[in-house]
């Protein structure tokens, strides 16, 4: 099982400017994030990590702390076009596998990286993967930024939603049972959907949801979803988010 992670990072965030430069312990935050899935290792090699930069201090970043990384176009509409414009720079086949991780996940797991990516190399109908973990509240499973996930028997996405689904029709107030399942925003494609997905039209329901897998659902393709037991680390959004980790690092 050979992958490639991809850490798109944008300069540019109206919550919290040149977030991927925020200061976490004394390094980028992005570089944080490289170097903590660069710990991943497959027969006896490290995955090779890259970032995808739009902007030359990113890229200045990078190099003074030895991480590999691509100048891509600043003017993107998503992440994902982002991700397959570094395939094209980086010449991977369509065959490949790529992990996208988000550059301001400096606490994610590098063993549910390795899941996602195990996922879609074990999945040959599937074009994309992703993670899920069960919800344990109801506020939670309420919350619109909260996104869920409903899954079929052999854990391929049936739909994403801001919505509580599935709804218990008889208990509302109660969370369903068996629990139902939060996504976590970390996405595995194969590299020549991934070429093709910018390509495709946007669907009503990713318009109206804000949720841009959706797409790939609306079209047709499948979505494995690897389940975990234990709840991501906290991302980073708002300044308050930044010095939550930072305090975290200072432990």
């Amino acid at each position: 099982m050979n992958f490639t992670v991809l850490i798109p990072a944008r300069l540019a965030s109206t919550r919290l400017p040149n977030k991927p430069l925020a200061d976490i312990a004394g390094l980028p935050m992005v570089v944080r994030v490289a170097q903590r899935v660069g710990s991943l290792t497959h027969g006896g090699t490290r995955v090779r990590v890259v970032v995808a930069a739009d902007s030359s201090e990113i890229m200045a970043a990078c190099r003074l702390h030895q991480v590999e990384a691509v100048l891509t176009r600043a003017d993107h509409a998503s992440g994902s076009d982002r991700l397959a414009e570094a395939c094209q720079l980086l010449s991977l086949d369509d065959q490949e596998i790529v992990i996208n991780v988000q550059g301001d996940e400096p606490l994610i797991a590098p063993a549910l990286v390795e899941a996602v990516a195990r996922l879609l190399s074990e999945q040959p109908t599937a074009s994309m993967s992703t993670a899920a973990h069960a919800i344990d509240t109801v506020a939670d499973f309420n919350n619109p930024n909260v996104v869920k996930v409903v899954i079929d028997a052999n854990a391929m996405a049936l739909y994403f939603s801001r919505a509580p689904i599935p709804l218990w029709r008889d208990q509302a107030a109660c969370l369903p049972s068996p629990p139902p399942l939060r996504h976590i925003g970390i996405y595995g494609y194969r590299v020549g959907f991934l070429r093709q997905f910018p390509t495709l039209s946007q669907a009503p329901m990713e318009l109206t949801e804000a949720l841009e897998q959706l797409r790939a659902l609306w079209h047709g393709y499948r979505i494995a979803v690897h389940v975990t037991q234990e709840a991501p680390g906290a991302g980073v959004d708002t300044a308050e988010d930044l010095e939550r980790v930072r305090r975290l690092f200072r432990v």
